[in-house]
């Protein structure tokens, strides 16, 4: 062959390998497609316990140390004091929760976003769970049981890793259809001794679902799942994300103890976002996930009960992947907390919420305003934060600076009391909503906001 023919077939060669470089990351990213979060807890810390106070399991000390009951949405514990603080030792961790949209292929974000020292997972796994809550014509063995073949989920093929302190870790993709509204299982062997408390822990306190605690030992994946005690929070799970169509969108819930769910039944996914949820999936059309970034007792400007709205807008809300939509329901524990004192003052909560308006706006996010439920009769309730209340929830109805409004308050009132809830919304407390005002809520919001 000519010495110039074998040139140009060289070339040739040459050319069409450097196009089947490009191309096959271009192909594994399509395989990837448009990741997008299906569920995501808003995470604060767990403080270290101080002993001798609060109880048998000690008070608390740090960021999300702030009392129930001091001028904060959520509800407190009946029948004594504070249960002991969850603690970790060589045990693992069986964790629920629903997905909002489905997908083949899901993946996993793992926070250690509090702590001050690694987190080892030394295995963990993620199911679908058996038996869905309120699924007709089935019954589960247990509450733990699983349905199908548990898929180990792995980081960089790795089976135990480490989280760094203060990072997140996103797990490999795992193929698994997991239909839209699906519970799944989620397993985290935890190796290490942490029942020392020496160091905070990363978690949800509210999760409204009962999780479970193994005795010693590694069960992650395991179909029978020997239980030591049940867990009322999440711990190092930070979200859930499916591979979502092209034209997907996402909706962040951000607020306090009635975006959390609190006064609803646990377990049974009674919230507001969870009735929105399942309405966006009857009703077809464009796919939305919806996301609940509620942490019961939260407010817009000071941290107590997690970090504050303002603080925790980037990680909870801007950065979950895929967000189209922000609701925002913030502000009643500013005022509940207040009681007489001036301030913050309406103003001061109008700022607040015009903070969020331009941080959210400036990410393309279409940002929907929700006024303040009544709160006549509840523990903190004043005249001077009535007339905050109305203050700021005719601003939002008003000054057209939301992209659009949701009045929960017109929704949950008494019309004879327009200060109280409806009895048949209340959950008792006069603060929060029960299933049926979370159900009105859910129901009484406009789908053609999400065209």
């Amino acid at each position: 062959m000519p010495v110039v023919r074998l040139q140009i077939v060289w070339r040739t060669v040459i050319a069409w390998c450097a196009v089947l470089a490009l191309a096959l990351p271009a192909a594994a990213e399509q395989r990837d497609g448009r990741w997008i979060a299906t569920w995501a807890p808003a995470l604060m810390e767990r403080p270290v316990p101080v002993a001798g106070r609060g109880g048998p399991g000690g008070g608390m000390q740090g960021r999300g140390a702030g009392p129930a009951g001091a001028g904060q949405a959520t509800p407190g514990r009946r029948g004594g004091g504070p249960p002991p603080p969850v603690t970790f030792n060589n045990q693992t961790l069986r964790q629920i929760l629903r997905v909002s949209l489905g997908g083949e292929r899901i993946r996993l974000v793992l926070s250690n976003a509090f702590g001050t020292a690694p987190l080892r997972i030394g295995a963990a796994h993620v199911a679908l769970r058996a038996c869905p809550t309120r699924a007709a014509g089935c019954e589960r063995t247990s509450d733990t049981a699983i349905e199908g073949t548990p898929r180990p989920l792995t980081v960089d093929g790795r089976r135990a890793f480490v989280v760094p302190p203060r990072a997140v870790l996103v797990t490999d993709p795992v193929d698994l259809d997991v239909p839209s509204l699906a519970e799944l299982v989620v397993d985290l062997y935890l190796p290490d001794d942490l029942s020392a408390n020496t160091v905070p822990l990363t978690y949800h306190a509210s999760a409204m679902q009962t999780n479970y605690l193994s005795t010693p030992g590694n069960h992650a994946g395991s179909e029978a799942f020997p239980v030591d005690r049940p867990v009322n929070n999440w711990f190092f799970l930070a979200r859930v994300e499916v591979v979502g169509p092209a034209d997907a969108g996402v909706i962040v819930a951000l607020g306090d103890s009635i975006t959390d769910g609190a006064g609803s039944t646990a377990g049974e996914n009674r919230r507001w976002p969870d009735v929105l949820a399942e309405r966006l999936v009857r009703r077809g059309g464009r796919p939305f996930a919806v996301v609940n970034a509620g942490i019961s007792g939260n407010r817009l400007l000071a941290s107590g009960s997690g970090e504050s709205a303002l603080a925790r807008l980037d990680r909870d809300v801007l950065l979950q992947p895929g967000v189209t939509h922000l609701i925002v329901l913030e502000g009643i524990n500013d005022i509940g907390a207040a009681r007489e004192a001036p301030e913050p003052s309406a103003a001061d909560l109008i700022l607040a919420h015009r903070q969020i308006i331009a941080r959210a706006k400036a990410r393309g996010i279409n940002v929907i305003g929700a006024t303040l439920a009544p709160f006549e009769g509840a523990f903190y309730f004043t005249a001077e934060g009535e007339a905050r209340r109305q203050a700021l929830n005719e601003w939002i109805r008003t000054s057209g600076e939301y992209d659009a409004v949701i009045d929960f308050d017109r929704i949950t009132r008494d019309p004879d009391h327009p200060a109280r809830f409806l009895p048949l919304h209340d959950s008792g407390d006069r603060l929060h909503p029960g299933d049926a005002g979370y159900a009105a809520m859910g129901n009484g919001i406009d789908l053609a906001l999400f065209d």
